[in-house]
């Protein structure tokens, strides 16, 4: 699941970038979020939603890294806040899957 939200923010990442770099980057950001989506229905095989479904929630705080490294976005105290609650959250559903 960390990899299919691993496509899915890169797929969107590549999709605004295709606004000034062109048809590829949208394309290949549809390739890319398409993975991610074929990723997600491999791991519902193999464990319950209830587990699997809350790490997509990493595509939030990878979203705000990208946008930082990437895009030059400033990122708030606020937005480190967020993450940290999120990774946790994560790390607490996650390791629950009996």
């Amino acid at each position: 699941m960390i990899g299919a939200a691993v496509f899915a923010c890169v797929g969107q990442l590549l999709w605004k970038l295709s606004v000034d770099h062109g048809i590829i980057f949208m394309l290949g950001g549809f390739a890319l979020y398409g993975l991610g989506a074929l990723l997600m229905l491999i791991a519902y095989r193999f464990g319950s939603v209830s587990a699997l479904q809350p790490v997509l929630s990493l595509n939030y705080a990878l979203s705000i890294a990208l946008g930082a490294i990437i895009l030059d976005e400033k990122i708030a105290v606020i937005n480190i806040v967020g993450i940290v609650v999120i990774t946790s959250g994560v790390l607490c559903i996650a390791g629950g899957d009996d």
